[in-house]
């Protein structure tokens, strides 16, 4: 079975190439392809394990700022993709951001940190958080709309993905009045969040409906991979907390981007150095390949 080992470093990193040579030598590998000049490798081997190779490689660059993943080329490029939005496809919590508005957002956030952490039940931070901010009017949501910021390779990943023949998802426990504009901005093909209660103008403090929260991720990630006809194994999913742990524990191909601990553990990959474009090198994209520039 062909591996691959792919080492992903920072732009305007200079010890990738000049280290590369001698881990292919230790490992024997078949044959080296760059797939990002400087910054993004594969090494790929007529066969071994690829446990130990990933392990051999991390030992070799210990202390070094490199994202590395091995795996089975065989079946590498994922048809499905299953992505979180806050700090994942977006740089910050959107609902954070919204208690902003009300000079809350240190208090919320601290809330939120613990959810992500796995302290509080999803549902629970939730409720918890919204009913802190319960009264803030549409407008505050339209200037929180308008501050948000794509993380570095968002839209290429996706768009990327969609173009060589995968489906793509935005699937968070955020807000539509959020999910839409991202989702349509970064090319997902369809989003799905939570919906706020509205009432003149103004939060409710409440959500409509059942709430996204983890287990309805993991849910989302089977319907939809149903729908196309396809497996876990060929979905990727990627976020940054608890929220997302059922999901990329049951993904082929589950990242934690820059996650918190008990995500990273679980998760068969992780990014922690780089940004989402690693994401595509992990599945064998090369710059080439993009449908639109990194940033």
């Amino acid at each position: 079975m062909q591996i691959f080992l792919t080492l992903v470093a920072p732009p305007n990193s200079d010890f990738l190439p000049i280290r590369l040579e001698k881990l292919a030598a230790q490992l024997s590998a078949s044959h080296t392809h760059w797939l990002s000049e400087s910054t993004a490798c594969d090494l790929l081997f007529d066969d071994g394990d690829a446990t130990t190779i990933e392990q051999t490689a991390r030992t070799f660059f210990a202390g070094k700022p490199v994202d590395v993943l091995a795996g089975a080329v065989d079946g590498r490029r994922k048809k499905l993709l299953i992505a979180d939005m806050d700090s994942t496809i977006v740089t910050s919590e959107t609902l954070d951001d919204m208690a902003g508005h009300l000079g809350l957002k240190d208090e919320i956030a601290a809330i939120t940190a613990s959810g992500l952490r796995g302290e509080l039940s999803f549902e629970e931070s939730l409720h918890k958080r919204l009913g802190m901010i319960a009264g803030l009017p549409l407008s505050a949501i339209d200037e929180t709309l308008a501050d948000v910021q794509l993380s570095d390779g968002a839209e290429a990943l996706v768009k990327t993905m969609r173009a060589h023949g995968a489906h793509t998802a935005l699937v968070s426990g955020g807000f539509t009045l959020f999910t839409g504009p991202v989702g349509e901005t970064c090319g997902f093909h369809e989003d799905h969040s939570n919906t706020l209660g509205i009432s003149g103008g103004k939060l409710t403090g409440g959500v409509l409906g059942p709430i996204l929260g983890r287990e309805a991720k993991l849910e989302m990630l089977d319907t939809l991979a149903s729908q196309h006809g396809l497996s876990q194994e060929d979905a990727l999913a990627i976020g940054d907390g608890a929220n997302d742990l059922d999901m990329i524990e049951a993904a082929g191909l589950g990242i934690a981007y820059y996650g918190k601990p008990l995500l990273v553990e679980a998760a068969r990959a992780s990014i922690q150095h780089t940004d989402l474009t690693t994401a595509l090198y992990y599945q064998g994209y090369a710059d080439t390949d993009f449908t639109v520039d990194k940033k």
